[in-house]
């Protein structure tokens, strides 16, 4: 179905996804507003890594065959190869077994906040393969569920009144636009109204900084946590250490100034789905830019994806999504201004919906796409017009004369310069390439042949075709 621009983005722009507990929790939650002024705030403290890194997510479940932290230990060198740097594990806690979902339950709702699941390992065995990472130059991230706990979580007996209780009763979460519980049934709802919950829930984030040594979190369903708490948790660790933070978040720019580093690009990853399916033109992600940098803080970025643990699960895997575009739009999302992700298995090229409740191990096959992925992982460490924030070149549109269809941009910082090139449609393309200020010599950095560009140059384009040019 053909989608209205406006519509559509006034509508991405209204969702960001919680982590799924069912299939029927695939729309994309609303965001709350700010409770706290930091409007006059600079952006939070970020390690110095930070400015060029690239992101994987790990399923430690579904990862081996036994689904353990030392199975994933012996693939970071390979990962490492691969251009990788922020490790993001999913939660890696006990599971709380009352009012589970599914044979195994969802990693979602934690029963202890300071404890390993048994299944991947021990606390040593963790403790080992952060070492391990950190041996290598990659960084560890947890994944957090601040919002709510299982329902046999510890804090659920020891402190009660932690909770939110509607009538004597603790509940599932509630939705902060409509007011409503949601159907997360296999999870119950903190209370950040309780001044000894906020202060329980930094100490076990700090717990994992100090006894783990890990680098930070991702975490889960931000915005349904009030915006001064994260201005009042970021403090605390760095008190530790310089962490990095990122918010499964997008409609609360103000976390950029109370806390987070980087948010979850869902506009984006709408748009760019809705290019590859014919549902919008090409020109309209440039509609969505300007959109963001008129909403963000001028050092924002965010991650940008394909695939992640929500999307592969309920909405689809890559082919299913994107189709013949899938590698156009890693392309682009690789290169545009942001933090690119590479969830777990797509250099094995990804063909199926990994089960959240049941053990479903990634088909891992001979990483062939893993030469794809590393050639532009490679790239964003290298070339400093790539890199995050304002540590990187902002993408300067180049005009051509199918601009519906093809879509082409540059990225400068310093004397490192990156050109874009991609026919965003599913027929082949010649288009004129107009502006200036990107003329020069480059080398395509998958065919390694050299080009020279000049305003007015005609390029012939396949059907979804891509190229990645650099001086």
């Amino acid at each position: 179905m053909k989608i209205p621009f406006l519509v559509f983005v006034l509508s991405a722009f209204l969702l960001t996804t919680a982590c799924r507990k069912s299939p029927s929790d695939t729309d994309t939650p609303p965001a709350t507003t700010s409770v706290s002024d930091t409007t006059a705030s600079p952006a939070p403290p970020a390690p110095e890594w930070a400015r060029y890194a690239t992101i994987y997510e790990i399923n430690t479940r579904q990862f081996s065959a036994k689904g353990d932290f030392k199975a994933v230990e012996d693939q970071l060198p390979r990962l490492k190869e691969m251009g990788v740097d922020i490790l993001w594990f999913m939660p890696i806690y006990p599971i709380s077994q009352k009012n589970k979902k599914g044979t195994i339950g969802s990693p979602y709702a934690v029963a202890d906040y300071k404890a390993i699941n048994p299944d991947y390992g021990t606390m040593a065995d963790f403790k080992a393969l952060v070492k391990r990472a950190h041996g290598l130059g990659l960084r560890v991230i947890m994944d957090w569920v601040p919002n709510h706990t299982g329902w046999d979580h510890v804090w659920v007996k020891q402190h009660p009144d932690w909770y939110t209780l509607v009538h004597g009763r603790m509940i599932a979460p509630i939705d902060p636009k409509t007011k409503k519980p949601t159907d997360w049934t296999d999870v119950v709802a903190l209370n950040y109204n309780n001044p000894d919950m906020r202060k329980g829930m930094i100490e076990a984030m700090q717990y994992w900084i100090k006894e783990c040594d890990i680098d930070g979190y991702r975490c889960d369903v931000a915005g349904y946590v009030p915006n001064d708490f994260w201005a009042e948790l970021r403090p605390q660790l760095d008190k530790l250490k310089t962490v990095f933070m990122l918010s499964e978040w997008e409609d609360e720019p103000d976390q950029f100034k109370s806390c987070f580093n980087m948010n979850y690009g869902w506009a984006m990853h709408h748009v760019m789905k809705a290019v590859a399916n014919g549902d919008l033109t090409a020109d309209k992600i440039d509609s969505l830019r300007d959109v963001n940098q008129k909403r963000f803080p001028s050092w924002y970025y965010q991650m940008l994806f394909t695939q992640n643990h929500d999307e592969n699960t309920w909405n689809g895997t890559l082919a299913e999504s994107f189709g013949p575009a899938a590698d156009a739009i890693i392309v682009l999302s690789s290169t545009l201004e942001g933090m690119p992700l590479v969830y777990n298995g797509m250099e094995s090229n990804l063909n199926k919906r990994v089960a959240f409740f049941e053990k479903d191990t990634i088909p891992w096959g001979r990483y062939e796409k893993s030469d794809f992925f590393k050639t532009l992982l490679t790239l964003k460490h290298r070339n400093r017009a790539l890199w995050n924030g304002t540590a990187g070149g902002k993408a300067v549109k180049i005009p051509t004369d199918r601009d519906d269809k093809v879509y082409v941009f540059h990225r400068q910082r310093d004397t490192d310069r990156v050109i874009v090139v991609l026919n965003l449609s599913a027929q082949p393309q010649t288009a004129h390439l107009g502006g200036d200020g990107y003329e020069g010599i480059y080398t395509d950095v998958f065919s390694h042949q050299p080009i020279t560009l000049k305003s007015d140059i005609v390029l012939s384009l396949k059907p979804w075709e891509y190229r990645v040019l650099t001086n």
